[in-house]
């Protein structure tokens, strides 16, 4: 019976390999588009002159940039600014870029961070969403960028830190940013839209997977693990994504 009913959902199947191997609100009409012209990014670097930075590249292309000089410097300015995204140019203020990525994060959970490091230098675990090694070029920086800003508010979701594309079915938590199946997304939306309280495993698989037959949902349990492999740091102990025994599911943001 298991086999058979799992065969009803080929597509995620043939994804599993592809997904495993990749790597405080709700908010829908709120978000701002991806067009430059409207797109605000706070741009910590250093003023070395022989390490390259990007503020410049970034005006020219039409992105309103407010600059700040230090991890301190732009805390003191992330509420006034209100970026869209933030930029640390980690070489050039010598440093890692660590501790002000987390600063960020602590401050800000659903803002994109690109972290910027040296050419050779190994990234480290991070909360930024995206690290580049130097050297590129600032079209690659802003190509990156592009696909960390929602391209329509009406299909974007946040919840905490989790923020949820609908339209390409991406989902950013925490420095993780991942694609979805259609399912999973789905299930991701409806947990969304009810955290914090306990759903039902009956009522997200007639709901996901549009049908009335519960007889086997050990499908869905599938589906939850791979989920908390897309927005858990740790998917083994899962801090969001809890399982309430022997009733359902419950997303803890």
């Amino acid at each position: 019976m298991f086999f058979r009913t799992l065969s009803l959902f080929d597509e995620e199947f043939f994804f599993i390999n592809r997904f495993i191997n990749c790597s405080s609100r709700i908010c829908i009409s709120g978000v701002k588009s991806c067009s430059m012209k409207n797109t605000t990014v706070l741009c910590i670097e250093g003023n070395h002159a022989d390490k390259t930075t990007f503020s410049s590249a970034l005006q020219k292309k039409g992105f309103t940039v407010e600059s700040a000089f230090s991890g301190n410097d732009a805390l003191k300015r992330l509420s006034k600014v209100n970026p869209d995204l933030v930029v640390v140019n980690a070489a050039s203020l010598r440093s890692s870029g660590g501790r002000i990525c987390q600063s960020l994060r602590n401050e800000k959970k659903s803002l994109p961070q690109v972290l910027i490091i040296d050419k050779g230098q190994p990234p480290e675990k991070t909360a930024a969403d995206l690290v580049l090694n130097l050297p590129f070029t600032p079209q690659k920086l802003i190509n990156r960028i592009r696909l960390l800003l929602p391209s329509d508010g009406k299909n974007i979701l946040h919840v905490g830190p989790i923020r949820l594309d609908l339209e390409h079915r991406r989902v950013r938590c925490l420095g993780k940013n991942e694609r979805l199946t259609p399912h999973l997304s789905n299930l991701l939306k409806m947990l969304m839209e009810h955290r914090g309280e306990v759903v039902e495993r009956e009522s997200l698989f007639k709901k996901v997977w549009e049908t009335n037959y519960t007889g086997d949902t050990r499908t869905l349990d599938v589906h939850i693990s791979w989920l908390r492999k897309a927005i858990e740091i740790d998917s083994d102990h899962p801090k969001f994504l809890r399982t309430v025994r022997g009733v359902g599911y419950r997303l803890d943001v």
